[in-house]
């Protein structure tokens, strides 16, 4: 919206052009959502409060998650407005990939509130059922997909492409609408899968999200793309502007949901943010690097998985609790240790992951 303005008084006076760099409106996107987040944060917990909107506790999880109840959540509802808010302002909103993330992220963030709101406002413990929730989620993951697949304007956009190798890449056809399915829709359930300590899922939300953004930036220039032989995909690049909305947001909303968290973000949240960092994976095609990257996601993820198969095949569980970060405060570790702990080894995989850029 301001690039517009700007391109308007370009026009008169010749300083406004530098709004056309990439990164400076990703650094005034990154302080946008900071300041929103940080300066609508109180006014939210207050309102959240007033309503009474808190957070229930699983009578069979650890003791120490008892005190939490009541602990306002739906929080997350502040991330997306700081995201919405400084991408629309800062975004070129011609760019068909910025709003592909915002549409996706907006309508995985209406299903999770939804089920928020049955949660706690109706006290409906269900909350909004599992086949109208997954549903929905379908909807959003297979509308971006083929609406991806059918605009794609070179066939780098469409195919799978191999960490560590230059000249792999595997031509998907329609197998692409299926993969992309997959990973908006497995990313988003495993960052509500993860979000259940303080500050656990947001900070790897963050640090994922900025090396999608690195990642988008590289992939939308065509030097840069060509020089690490990673696929060119036009006008990827803007959404370098998102994720540095995502990260503002994510840092703001920290500052509230850091042990011992003053609001959760609940679901509108976590399957909001999951999708979107799915999404942008999919778009600048590194969806493993991706895999690699939200590692804490797929061990959360996984260690789900197993312990209802394995419960259900043997009548035994593989972990105190699942998911994994329950398990590890049933072994005694503090909450703050677990939370701290995973944030290292997403650091390490993020690192990792960015390094599968020059290594091929």
């Amino acid at each position: 919206m301001l690039l517009w303005l700007a391109e308007y008084l370009q026009q008169h006076m010749s300083q406004f052009a530098v709004f056309q760099y990439l990164t400076l409106r990703a650094i005034l996107g990154v302080l946008t959502a900071l300041a929103i987040s940080l300066m609508l944060g109180p006014w939210m917990i207050r309102k959240l409060n007033y309503l009474q909107i808190g957070q229930s506790v699983r009578d069979d999880g650890p003791e120490s998650h008892l005190s939490k109840s009541g602990t306002p959540t739906m929080g997350g509802t502040l991330i997306l407005a700081a995201i919405f808010i400084s991408s629309l302002l800062w975004s070129d909103l011609s760019n068909r990939y910025v709003w592909v993330v915002l549409i996706v992220t907006a309508i995985f963030g209406a299903v999770g509130w939804v089920d928020d709101y049955r949660k706690v406002v109706e006290a409906n413990s269900r909350g909004l059922p599992a086949k109208w929730k997954y549903l929905w989620q379908s909807v959003a993951g297979i509308g971006a997909a083929v609406f991806l697949y059918t605009t794609a304007a070179s066939p780098a956009e469409t195919q799978l492409i191999i960490p560590f190798f230059k000249n792999i890449a595997i031509d998907m056809g329609l197998f692409y609408i299926v993969l992309t399915y997959f990973v908006i829709v497995g990313s988003s359930n495993a960052v509500n899968l993860t979000d259940g300590l303080d500050g656990l899922a947001i900070m790897p939300t963050v640090l994922v999200g900025g090396a999608l953004g690195v990642i988008a930036y590289l992939a939308g220039h065509s030097e840069f793309s060509s020089y690490l032989h990673i696929p060119h995909v036009a006008g990827s690049g803007e959404l370098v502007v998102f994720c540095a909305a995502l990260g503002g947001a994510g840092m703001g909303f920290l500052w509230f949901n850091t042990y011992p968290a003053q609001v959760f973000m609940g679901d509108v949240g976590a399957l909001a943010l999951g999708a979107a960092l799915g999404v942008v994976a999919v778009i600048v095609r590194h969806e493993i690097v991706f895999f690699i990257m939200g590692g804490v996601f797929v061990m959360e993820t996984v260690s789900v998985i197993l312990q209802v198969g394995s419960f259900k095949l043997t009548g035994r569980r593989i972990f105190r609790m699942a998911p994994l970060h329950h398990h590890f405060e049933l072994k005694g570790w503090p909450e703050p240790r677990v939370i701290v702990r995973f944030w290292i080894i997403t650091v390490m995989l993020v690192l990792f992951g960015l390094a599968t850029l020059k290594l091929r």
